[in-house]
């Protein structure tokens, strides 16, 4: 994916994210609105590229987040209960927050416990009216979070040379998990996985990705 939608802020962000048909539904631009990038990325925050978090962490390009949260968009409803994998700064985790409202929960996972704490003091400083429905936990994302399941929505922001089984098991019938599957340090798929209400699953492989590995945090990159 290709696009280049930089903004001076976030408004200027959304509207060419919207321009280019990346943001394409009023539930993911009101996410993306009240979750301002500014409070969750410390240098260029409305910059459509990858930034690095420190840790050998990333957070994605807006772009990629759009997107994701517009595959996810159906799944993301009040009451739900979604799943970040590889949270960092926080911003995406607040995003499925506000998308499932005051009786859903979105839970990030993250095994960097200094990341964890900085996601936390993001979302106060940005957005401390979601806090009450979102848990942030350290863990390796790999297992996800099984204390919260099950999950209509999962988001894995890095790659993993295979689908996690425990991730496949912790979706709730109905629901669907986003994950780029494939070798670190080169390209990948990103993949949609739907399980459906009688607990099948079906994998569909969207397109090219670039993303840093899901590790462990003996193997994580250093900062």
């Amino acid at each position: 994916m290709a696009w280049r939608c930089h903004g001076a802020d976030n408004f200027e962000l959304l509207r060419n994210l919207k321009i280019n048909q990346i943001i394409t539904s009023p539930e993911v631009y009101n996410a993306m609105r009240t979750v301002d990038r500014q409070y969750y990325v410390s240098q260029a925050p409305y910059r459509d590229e990858p930034q690095a978090i420190g840790y050998g962490a990333t957070i994605s390009a807006p772009h990629m987040h759009a997107y994701a949260l517009e595959l996810l968009k159906e799944h993301l409803k009040n009451g739900e209960r979604a799943l970040d994998v590889g949270s960092g700064s926080g911003y995406l985790t607040a995003c499925m927050a506000f998308m499932v409202g005051e009786n859903g929960k979105a839970v990030g996972v993250d095994h960097v416990h200094e990341l964890i704490e900085i996601a936390q003091a993001n979302i106060k400083k940005g957005n401390p009216e979601l806090l009450k429905r979102i848990i942030l936990e350290r863990g390796d994302g790999r297992f996800g979070a099984k204390n919260y399941a099950p999950y209509n929505a999962i988001h894995v922001g890095a790659a993993s040379p295979e689908i996690p089984k425990a991730l496949i098991d912790q979706l709730k019938p109905g629901g669907r998990l986003v994950v780029p599957v494939g070798p670190p340090k080169d390209t990948q798929t990103l993949t949609v996985v739907d399980k459906n209400l009688e607990g099948v699953t079906s994998f569909v492989k969207l397109m090219d990705v670039v993303y840093v590995p899901l590790t462990d945090e003996k193997t994580q990159w250093t900062k």
